[in-house]
């Protein structure tokens, strides 16, 4: 077994990615000698314990962090300043603070100015998840076969980026450096619009009229079922990036609408041509996500 990158990792936040996190680093070690979990709530807390995912659990931030050599953001990224705010004080010389947040231009932004000196900070974006949340939620193959983005500002320190990039292997992923503001845009078509649009047609379908609504949900088929999976998702968790993706979402949202129209003008004129190019495409997509072994 390899040697562990860190004496104490501590997890702020041990929701899906969090608790999955330290289950990688109990079941198969080479991780941390010491997993400290940190959440919102006692519950989380109580049921981090019984789980047997963390060592210890601290229900104050700046007492999780004290020692810890390596500290990961596990909130959602809302919350992302005033924790950076609150454990700041109390992070150690040379540690490397990092975190899983799937917007990393306002990451930069809400959490560098409070970075001490001395301290690495290395922003870093897991693209694995499901639509459950909590401390049961986790699982350690979470990661295996998924890419993790790290988006290191300038003049981060090299050894503490390689650190964390062999993290994330040990975890099981792919790992690439990419460029925050590009990154936010990727994340943009790629996760953030498909899961607006899953919200706004589930919530199309919840205004219908009662006996239309019912008959929806009786004879769900495939296509509105996976809807309905995406539109599970953790309601704070997904306002936040949101919120914190702004400009590039609408962007992407704005493409995504005039595409749409032209779809549906396909529709109302008849079009066939341009209906089979577009469902097409989406086949070719979908073949190469399947190639790519990332479907």
């Amino acid at each position: 077994m390899a040697e562990p990158l860190f004496r104490r990792l501590a997890l702020l936040g041990i929701g899906l990615i969090g608790s999955s996190i330290a289950r990688v680093a109990k079941e198969r070690g080479g991780i941390a000698n010491e997993i400290v979990a940190n959440a919102r709530t006692e519950r989380s807390l109580v049921r981090a314990r019984e789980l047997g995912i963390a060592d210890r659990v601290e229900l104050d931030p700046r007492r999780a962090v004290e020692g810890a050599d390596c500290v990961i953001l596990c909130a959602p990224v809302g919350a992302f300043a005033d924790l950076a705010g609150i454990i700041a004080p109390h992070l150690a010389p040379d540690s490397i603070l990092t975190d899983v947040g799937s917007t990393k231009q306002s990451v930069i932004r809400d959490v560098g100015p409070f970075v001490p000196a001395g301290v690495h900070f290395v922003p870093a974006h897991p693209l694995a998840g499901t639509e459950h949340s909590g401390p049961d939620a986790g699982f350690a193959s979470l990661f295996e076969g998924r890419w993790t983005l790290l988006t290191p500002p300038p003049g981060t320190d090299e050894a503490a980026v390689e650190r964390i990039a062999e993290l994330w292997r040990r975890c099981g992923s792919m790992v690439e450096v990419m460029e925050p503001g590009h990154h936010d845009r990727v994340l943009a078509i790629v996760s953030h619009l498909p899961h607006l649009i899953a919200f706004t047609i589930c919530g199309t379908a919840d205004d219908l009229a009662d006996e239309t609504r019912q008959e929806v949900l009786r004879f769900a088929a495939s296509g509105f079922r996976d809807f309905t999976r995406i539109a599970a998702s953790d309601p704070t968790m997904w306002r936040d990036i949101f919120l914190n993706n702004r400009e590039a979402l609408l962007e992407m949202l704005a493409r995504f609408t005039e595409d749409a129209q032209a779809m549906a003008r396909a529709v109302r004129w008849g079009d066939a041509a341009y209906i089979e190019d577009k469902v097409e495409r989406g086949r070719k997509i979908r073949r190469s996500l399947i190639e790519l072994k990332q479907a």
